[in-house]
């Protein structure tokens, strides 16, 4: 059974198909994977074994008598806690919502049931995807399959570490400032997070409206171009997503890439970084120069204003999403109030954890009377200027090509104020300000950690991230996923 973790999402999809493997025998060995390893890692916060042991069935009576089913038919998924689905848990990580069950089932949710992916559970996140550790969970810590004294990243961890422990063959997670990417790379694994507009938000609990985007991490980027055929394309529920029609992006696998012209911009490699980090990424730049790529350095000139730009944006839509949660429609109830003034203070103040309080404060602060010009608006502006200079390098380039975080995974102990945290995304938010998508791949290690390099195209420009991304992964050759969950 626990050669069928082995697979890919791909793989495992054509074996089911081909009735080599039943549905029920992948969901079952997929379980016994998560009940061997996850009181280690902890990428599960909930479970939902009853109701996919049943979907996985039909599955299997589908196959048997030939009728037609989905192109993810059988393969065991995860999604991160903060997308809602019909009568599961999802509590976005978060004491204020720890008992809230779906009524709906969120659009990406409700493509891969379609699909005939069999959902297995939520996986765990910074509350309110405001981390970049998977520690301000609610609920519990994950930890690193590579090292478990280390962070899986964040605030997509849980779905990051899943994938790399083998407890599933795809997990959506959401990337506001580079929350899936960011834990790819320490988790190396493969995550992408779409063009702004590519894949609906519609049952996402919104952190930052405008940043926001669901996307799939996996083992590979031919199982990240699968899941891109299920979860892109129009939604009538969701007024921010594009009509553009979506191409069937596996069409981008085993792509000639020679002439493709890659840009490396020289703000992007910083003093400071992890020198084994920066070699890494050069011997990466050898390797599409090898298959015919053109590699130019080009310049993001106001890169330098991103952190401060998103650190007042992000908040600031953090603040206004997360003024729904008062105590009293859903989810947590202070129950020391006296009136309802108290009631509303007290359910927020004891429901949301510091980091969440934090950034709500930022937030309510930058857009009060008097500090909205200055602060606010002012964002505003370097927003538009951080995506000219990318709407200008992509008049020259064809994909940029930068590393995703300036350090490997740092300890679980580690002890950092909340501005060092919040650099650890300086690689990665501008591409959220932007709207443009972007990849991180594996493509080394360092200090016996996963290293992963980040290649952001043009809106709507996956393909060509798919096309690069694949071509890189051969070149590469296997990247095995580590076995130490097991032990």
């Amino acid at each position: 059974m626990n050669n069928i973790c082995n697979f890919t999402a791909l793989e495992l999809r054509d074996k089911i198909a081909n009735k080599e493997i039943s549905a029920v025998e992948a969901l079952n060995a997929v379980y016994e994977k998560i009940e061997k390893t996850d009181d280690l890692i902890g990428s599960f916060v909930s479970l939902r074994k009853e109701a996919a042991l049943k979907e996985a069935k039909i599955i299997d009576e589908k196959i048997a008598n030939g009728e037609e089913v989905g192109i993810l038919a059988g393969v065991p998924v995860s999604v991160k806690d903060n997308m809602v689905s019909l009568n599961d848990l999802t509590t976005s990580c978060s004491k204020i919502l720890y008992n809230y069950k779906g009524i709906y089932d969120a659009t990406v949710v409700k493509k891969l049931k379609e699909a005939g992916a069999i959902i297995i559970g939520k996986t765990n996140m910074d509350e309110f995807a405001m981390g970049g550790s998977t520690k301000t969970s609610y609920h519990k810590l994950t930890k690193n399959p590579w090292d478990t004294s280390k962070v899986p990243g964040g605030s997509s961890g849980g779905a990051a570490a899943s994938i790399a422990a083998k407890q599933c063959f795809i997990s959506l997670g959401s990337d506001t400032g580079g929350s899936i990417r960011q834990p790819a790379s320490f988790c190396g694994v493969v995550g992408m997070k779409p063009t702004y507009g590519r894949v609906s938000r519609y049952g996402l609990m919104a952190f930052g409206s405008s940043l926001d985007q669901i996307g799939p991490l996996a083992k590979n980027v031919s199982d990240i171009a699968l899941a891109m055929n299920v979860i892109a394309g129009y939604d009538d529920y969701d007024a921010t997503v594009s009509k553009k029609e979506v191409p069937d992006y596996t069409k981008s696998l085993n792509q000639d890439i020679s002439g493709m012209t890659i840009g490396v911009p020289k703000e992007y490699f910083v003093e400071g970084m992890n020198p084994k980090i920066k070699e890494i990424m050069n011997e990466s730049l050898e390797k599409f120069k090898s298959l015919g790529a053109k590699i130019v350095d080009i310049s993001l000139p106001h890169t330098k204003y991103a952190l401060p730009t998103y650190y007042v944006l992000a908040p600031a839509e953090a603040s206004s999403n997360l003024a729904r949660f008062d105590g009293i429609r859903y989810g947590y109830r202070s129950p020391n109030a006296k009136d309802y003034i108290d009631l509303y203070v007290k359910s927020r103040s004891e429901g949301f954890g510091a980091e969440v309080k934090r950034r709500i404060m930022i937030g309510t602060y930058v857009l009060s009377a008097g500090f909205y010009d200055a602060y606010f608006k002012k964002a505003q502006k370097v927003r538009a200027l951080i995506k000219n200079d990318f709407d200008k390098a992509f008049e020259n380039v064809d994909i940029i090509f930068t590393p995703v975080a300036p350090s490997t995974a740092f300890s679980l102990d580690a002890v950092k104020t909340p501005l060092e945290l919040y650099l650890e995304d300086i690689f990665t938010l501008s591409a959220n300000l932007a709207g443009v998508p972007g990849i991180s791949i594996p493509a080394g290690m360092a200090d016996d950690l996963p290293v992963g390099i980040q290649l952001l195209g043009k809106h709507f420009g996956e393909e060509a991230l798919i096309a690069a991304g694949h071509a890189f992964e051969k070149i590469r050759g296997e990247f095995n996923l580590p076995e130490g969950a097991d032990k």
